[in-house]
């Protein structure tokens, strides 16, 4: 157990507050500048979050200020340090990347406010970063000793082959995973995602983490991954997977995911490819809880986009107690809308006549909009906090502060 923070060093962190919330984003930059000087470091990241719109030091800037607010009551943050610690067993984060964090993060402390970080202030800072990654450190052994102990589990990276591509839309495409060793895999919990390594030429190393859409089975994981524009991972994936391609995979990964028996009716709610996690849930729920009342709800652009929809129907229609409901934003001609049942957008207004508010647990999965507006939709119309669960696309930063 980490050794308890002093007073003192929990009242001068506590006195940085203001200078974190004037210049916290310009650390974090400058802690990511020197991190990535280290090119062992930098492979650990995905570097898309780390372009112009910086979604990751945005994430990291609250992550920080959050932890200094709360630095005298961490149990307001356990969510999140078992997200982040979720997050750093699916990039085989290790002990010993830990001091590499620890001295940029201080360096850039350092140097961004100057004369103002006295000895002082810079020594609470380090034991109060050493402090919380010894938290971390430990939660994440706890997960990779799990892990290699399950039956099919594994540590590090392990080859899967492709064994099927199939397109499920104008922009999404399913690839069906096997592992090479022919050995049998760890049973996900409907919700997680596998965090790949790709060895693309012409670049370093890339890291993404893609939501399993398949229910729980003993030898095959399967993605459903949108071509996004000028996507690294999901341009090669989809120019150039085939059955046969092999990739490097991490074991399942993730703080989202249904509970092992429901007690409550469930919503899944989805926008886009957010669907993927939606789907494993639904076929789990299909195939393992027959009594539970399910409404599915997922929106898309347009018929074009609208990924997996048959099977989703079929899923709906061999389950007593589901139902589900397709919103279009775009309206399409009348054949392609078939499969869609309202036009426009989900509303927290809609889901508070159609679903149980009063006692649904919500799953949401989505763009960054697409949540921010539900979340604060649903609490808006009665639904506790503590019936909203969501996984988000990329870093979780303000956006859903709401």
């Amino acid at each position: 157990m980490a050794q308890a923070l002093s007073e003192r060093t929990i009242a001068l962190v506590k006195a940085t507050v203001p200078a974190l919330e004037a210049h916290g984003l310009d650390i974090v930059r400058e802690m990511y500048s020197r991190m990535f000087q280290n090119a062992e470091i930098r492979d650990l990241f995905n570097q898309s979050h780390h372009g112009d719109a910086g979604s990751q030091p945005r994430a990291l800037t609250g992550a920080i200020l959050a932890y200094a607010n709360n630095i005298d009551n961490l149990g307001a943050l356990a969510a999140a340090v078992e997200r982040i610690a979720q997050k750093h067993v699916g990039l085989q984060i290790l002990p010993d990347h830990y001091p590499h964090v620890g001295n940029a993060l201080l360096g850039a402390i350092g140097h961004v406010l100057g004369d103002a970080a006295t000895e002082e202030i810079m020594n609470a800072w380090g034991e109060a970063y050493w402090f919380l990654a010894n938290i971390l450190i430990t939660r994440e052994a706890a997960i990779y000793d799990d892990l290699a102990a399950a039956q099919g589990g594994w540590n590090g990276w392990r080859a899967f082959e492709i064994v099927e591509v199939r397109p499920e839309s104008s922009v999404i495409t399913s690839f069906v995973l096997k592992p090479k060793d022919g050995g049998p895999i760890l049973r996900h919990r409907p919700g997680q995602y596998l965090t790949f390594w790709f060895d693309i030429p012409g670049h370093a190393p890339v890291k993404r983490n893609y939501s399993i859409s398949c229910a729980p089975n003993d030898e095959t994981y399967r993605i459903s991954v949108k071509r996004e524009e000028h996507g690294l991972a999901s341009g090669w994936l989809h120019d150039h997977a085939r059955a046969g391609t092999i990739l490097k995979i991490g074991a399942p990964a993730g703080d989202f995911f249904l509970p092992e028996t429901p007690q409550r009716p469930v919503v899944l709610l989805s926008g886009g490819v957010g669907l993927t996690p939606m789907v494993s849930m639904l076929e789990t729920l299909v195939a393992s809880h027959p009594q539970a009342t399910v409404h599915y709800v997922h929106g898309a652009r347009d018929a074009s986009a609208h990924a997996m929809g048959q099977h989703i129907r079929n899923l709906v229609a061999a389950h007593p107690q589901a139902r589900s409901t397709v919103f279009y934003e775009v309206p399409s001609n009348d054949a392609e809308n078939a499969g869609c049942d309202h036009h426009g957008m989900i509303s927290g207004g809609w889901l508070a006549t159609q679903t149980p508010v009063a006692e649904a647990d919500y799953y949401l999965c989505g763009p960054r909009p697409f949540l921010r507006t539900l979340v604060a939709d649903l609490k808006s119309v009665g639904v506790s906090t503590d019936r909203i669960h969501y996984e988000f696309f990329g870093p979780a930063d303000e956006v859903l502060a709401a």
